[in-house]
């Protein structure tokens, strides 16, 4: 790669591209809403947010000191991320704490990104993201799970136009933002029927002391104000 081509390439990464059409990105919010809401389908879509919720966990496990031993993602679309380290203290809870908050934080951030006009950089940085977890994938499913949503990213960055470009990432960044929202509910729901004993909120408690309905309440939190925060940077509210 010569000096020309580097240049055109760093150029188009961190250049700006135009914001896309109010409709463009009222479509993609309803398209998102529509993964997100009926059950069907988000039995499936939900895959990403299990990549993105494992992935947290992974990235904050690696930042406070501990060692990252491997990703493991499942068909119900569960996740599994294994890390050494001390049982207890700050690193273990930052940890624990990062799989719900990391989908709408990473919304959140997109996002903020589009909002600047950086639809290309969004694109690589999540490709780049969806790499460093597949390195850390232990399982086939969860590998297939990770190739092909990092496939599509990819093929979407080099052979797409701009506006489609824009479309895909603003589809994204809404899927991030109201799929961010969802799964607290879930466990709530489930927590409330006996089920999820080793849940994250009750690991926490258990790290904590405080009750796991308290960290139900965080993650309530989190997703919900990235979610209107990010939704007013989108329709530049």
């Amino acid at each position: 790669m010569d000096s020309s081509t580097a240049a055109s390439l760093w150029d188009e990464l961190v250049g700006t591209q135009a914001d896309p059409d109010l409709w463009v990105v009222i479509a993609t919010l309803v398209a998102a809403a529509a993964v997100v809401l009926p059950p069907r389908p988000w039995r499936i879509a939900r895959n990403a947010i299990t990549i993105a919720h494992e992935g947290g966990h992974g990235l904050v496990a690696l930042l406070t000191g501990r060692t990252l031993t491997g990703i493991r993602l499942h068909s119900d679309t569960s996740g599994l991320t294994v890390s050494r380290g001390k049982p207890h203290g700050i690193g273990m809870i930052l940890t624990a704490a990062a799989g719900y908050t990391a989908p709408p934080l990473l919304g959140l951030g997109g996002a903020a990104l589009l909002a600047a006009g950086r639809v290309t950089l969004l694109l690589w940085l999540a490709t780049a993201l969806l790499l460093a977890v597949l390195v850390m994938i232990r399982n086939a499913y969860g590998a297939l799970t990770v190739v092909l949503t990092g496939g599509t990213f990819l093929l979407v960055s080099w052979l797409a136009g701009p506006q489609v470009q824009a479309a895909f990432a603003y589809a994204v960044v809404w899927f991030l933002l109201l799929g961010g929202v969802r799964p607290a509910f879930e466990l709530q729901s489930k927590r409330r029927r006996g089920g999820a004993g080793d849940s994250d909120a009750d690991q926490l408690a258990r790290l904590t002391h405080a009750p796991a309905g308290v960290w139900l309440f965080f993650f309530h939190a989190v997703s919900l104000c990235s979610l209107v925060g990010g939704g007013r940077w989108l329709l530049e509210l």
